[in-house]
């Protein structure tokens, strides 16, 4: 099924990490922690998303439940955090999305806090999630964002992730973005996806 779009940014870019098998550690700055959700979180998952993601005040109320608990994929150890001093300052979840293949999970809701960049937790807290993915069984792992996070994009691409199709428009939308990001060789190294079929996520 080919999606259809009258915008110019939808739908969502897709991103995958074909294989897990390699990870690299989780070197965490000194000082900091990762742990799972515990109850009393949603409070803490609600401040470090609300600061990373452009929600409307109007659909706040209940967000994480909606989002994270209402879902059957919720389990409190899928949802992570890194902490500092036992402050939760960043947050990401591996996910698993109803119908999609078993061997396959989703890299869901990264964030961190603004007064935390630069010290690579975005990146760090998504390794954790993949990890625990692998945990799990999976042996590969998606994901959807934005053609303005940039920052966020960067990391994915750090972390192996590479462009996925879903629809025509992305072609020339990666392009801009490789450009933006000053990565004109990414352009060339995801030739055959960029200048290939739309293929879908899974």
């Amino acid at each position: 099924m080919t999606i259809q779009s009258q915008n110019c940014c939808q739908p969502q870019l897709s991103m995958k990490l074909d294989d897990l098998s390699s990870l690299p550690e989780v070197c965490l700055p000194e000082g900091y922690a990762i742990r799972h959700y515990i109850p009393g979180d949603e409070a803490n998952w609600n401040r470090i998303i609300y600061a990373s993601f452009d929600v409307p005040e109007e659909q706040r109320d209940g967000w994480f439940e909606r989002r994270i608990t209402a879902d059957p994929a919720f389990s409190p150890d899928r949802v992570l955090f890194v902490v500092h001093e036992e402050e939760a300052v960043g947050t990401a979840t591996a996910w698993h999305v109803a119908g999609c293949p078993p061997e396959i999970g989703y890299l869901h809701y990264v964030g961190v806090l603004p007064s935390e960049t630069g010290k690579r937790l975005g990146y760090l807290i998504s390794l954790a999630a993949l990890h625990k993915m692998v945990a799990e069984g999976r042996k590969a792992a998606v994901l959807l964002t934005d053609d303005f996070r940039i920052p966020a994009i960067k990391t994915y691409l750090k972390l192996g992730f590479h462009p996925v199709l879903v629809h025509e428009n992305q072609k020339v939308r990666w392009r801009k973005i490789f450009a933006r990001i000053n990565r004109p060789d990414l352009i060339e190294a995801f030739s055959a996806i960029l200048n290939g079929p739309v293929t879908g996520l899974w």
